[in-house]
């Protein structure tokens, strides 16, 4: 019996595959920029601790740093988990809880704050569209990124099926590249971990039926725009 030679040839790595390789690697380089500081935080805390000896002054600033950037790193992921994991478009995810995880969100520096009722008129028919809430944070967290030097994150009602969310503030800043991003038209070798958030929202949007786009950029105002699908027959 003559058994099988192993293969050896290489097997082909399609362009999509490459990309696709690409913009996950970036993803997480991106979730590991934004969490590196708390945590360091807390390591940094914990080590002040252990030299300080029994002052208790100090353990209590070590103890309040540390506490601080557990907050800061617990609110991340929260956000990120709502945004870029499976949970986020478990049903069980309600409007509420993506008002109170992006509260946490933006606690951090007090520079921003939300102005939206969880309970009124989103846009859409209640029951939400799959994913609706997935969606609804990727899209704050884009209107977050506009307000450099703080101010509000609004939603509101749209047309139809539409939900609409604003990033207003006295300077507001729509970066290089990000609407691009979001239409897909940057290849995958062009971007980097600021615009990776745009292109993923834009994929994952695209999979679940969504749509986010820019209707409005003024100096004090950038408009985004989500497109619901359509409730079911």
């Amino acid at each position: 019996m003559t058994l099988p030679q192993p293969q050896t040839e290489e097997t082909p790595v399609t362009e999509t595959k490459k990309q696709a390789a690409s913009v996950l690697e970036l993803l997480a380089s991106r979730i590991c920029h934004d969490l590196i500081s708390p945590v360091g935080a807390i390591n940094n805390g914990v080590e002040f601790m252990e030299e300080m000896g029994d002052d208790p002054e100090q353990r209590k600033d070590a103890l309040g740093l540390i506490s601080h950037s557990a907050s800061q790193a617990s609110a991340k992921l929260q956000a990120f988990r709502i945004a870029y994991g499976a949970g986020g478009r478990d049903n069980n995810v309600k409007p509420e809880d993506v008002q109170k995880a992006f509260s946490q969100l933006i606690s951090a520096d007090g520079k921003i704050t939300q102005q939206w009722d969880p309970f009124g008129n989103l846009g859409p028919a209640k029951p939400y569209p799959f994913a609706y809430c997935k969606m609804l944070m990727c899209t704050m967290m884009l209107a977050m990124e506009c307000l450099v030097k703080g101010g509000y994150v609004m939603v509101r009602p749209g047309e139809g099926n539409q939900t609409i969310i604003l990033a207003e503030g006295d300077t507001v800043l729509l970066r290089d590249n990000v609407e691009a991003a979001l239409k897909q038209e940057i290849s995958a070798e062009e971007l980097d971990p600021r615009l990776v958030h745009p292109y993923a929202i834009s994929v994952i949007a695209e999979h679940y039926g969504y749509k986010v786009s820019i209707k409005d950029k003024r100096e004090d105002r950038v408009t985004f725009v989500l497109d619901c699908p359509a409730p079911a027959a």
